[in-house]
């Protein structure tokens, strides 16, 4: 079929909104009728760097539409279901059969490789081969075709629209909470950076009930924010010490960090104001090579440092409970969202980049 793409052609370049043509899902994948995709730093990164090999490629990953047609093999989904899509796994690996399928074996090439596992693509612009499946399904497009296993189904009431970014980064920083740091309540927790991740962990601690929640950033507006959305503190990590913030504001330290920013003084600090035996989760990404320097000391007296994919959320689990917490007012994504058209889609990447809009979304005419 004839859709509308918006086209990676050169890195660092805009993308070019363009016809293509898209093939019918095969047995086991399903073809969407995009109603919002979220825009993420992880598709700024590929934006700037994605190498010649890789050209051109459709990008996008928290995608959210409707259901307009499923492959023979499909069971879980039907024609007409709302769906939220998230990263994709294959179901079959060590991690996937043990419920831990951000970990699956095939995360590289089912999420970043710009095609199927077996090296084909369903899109085409002209007599070029466009490479697409993007986290399992590229949704800087009007339609695409993704796996089954991407499919989170969502109630018809809920505002489509605004929930792709469930799919990745708002399920990223409330499951880095709730998932792999367990927060109980009375806990402490600091959050580093409160973007539409850290936003998203600020929410998971107030709905997890710990007893302090700091919120660190540079960024008053964001940090005015945090405090709205469940932040017992906030700390101008531009006008103080971080760390001797946070340790004056939780009596000595917290239980848990959360380190959204990826830079290693930013996890020292998130490391050093841990109470052992502390936790602290690291999510933000500064490229594919990032070392950091982290004191051992620190480590040898308790505390923990650990890397998370997705906040160890199992989708169709996790999704679900986050949009329970939507309707009771808990987890506002609205606060978080401005939406941009279609065709306005390099202004919405523009103000992710320069961090002018929390979280964009981009909307498709119904």
């Amino acid at each position: 079929m004839e859709i509308r793409a918006a086209l990676l052609r050169e890195a660092g370049e805009p993308l070019i909104v363009e016809t293509a043509e898209l093939e019918a899902p095969r047995a086991e994948e399903v073809l969407v009728r995009m109603a919002g995709t979220g825009v993420c730093h992880t598709d700024l990164g590929f934006c700037a760097t994605a190498g010649a090999e890789q050209l051109p490629f459709v990008l996008g990953h928290e995608g959210a539409g409707v259901v307009e047609a499923v492959g023979a093999e499909v069971r879980t989904v039907a024609v007409g279901d709302h769906v939220v899509l998230s990263y994709a796994s294959c179901g079959g690996c060590r991690n996937c059969l043990r419920n831990r399928p951000q970990y699956c074996a095939s995360n590289v090439g089912l999420n970043f490789g710009g095609a199927r596992l077996d090296g084909t693509t369903a899109l085409r612009a002209g007599s070029t081969a466009v490479h697409t499946h993007f986290f399992g399904q590229s949704s800087f497009a009007d339609y695409a075709v993704t796996y089954e296993r991407n499919c989170v189904t969502v109630d018809k009431d809920l505002p489509l629209e605004l929930l792709g970014p469930l799919g990745c980064g708002l399920q990223t920083g409330a499951g880095a909470v709730l998932n792999a740091l367990d927060v109980r309540p009375g806990d402490s927790l600091a959050v580093f950076g409160v973007g539409s991740v850290g936003l998203a962990a600020v929410m998971a601690g107030a709905i997890a009930g710990a007893e302090h929640i700091v919120a660190v950033d540079r960024n008053p507006d964001r940090l005015a924010l945090a405090s709205e959305l469940g932040a017992t503190t906030i700390v101008d990590a531009a006008a103080t010490d971080p760390v001797e913030a946070v340790r004056d504001a939780t009596g000595g330290g917290v239980d848990h960090s959360v380190d959204c920013v990826g830079a290693g003084t930013v996890i020292s600090q998130a490391l050093s104001v841990l109470v052992p035996p502390g936790t602290c989760i690291t999510l933000g990404l500064q490229g594919m090579v990032n070392e950091i320097t982290v004191d051992q000391a620190a480590l040898l007296f308790g505390r923990s440092l650990r890397g998370v994919l997705e906040g160890d959320s199992i989708p169709d689990v996790f999704i679900p409970r986050l949009l329970q917490e939507y309707r009771a007012g808990r987890f506002p994504i609205e606060k978080l969202v401005r939406t941009f058209k279609f065709n306005e889609i390099n202004d919405a990447i523009a103000a992710a980049a320069e961090q002018s809009v929390i979280k964009p979304v981009v909307i498709f005419d119904s």
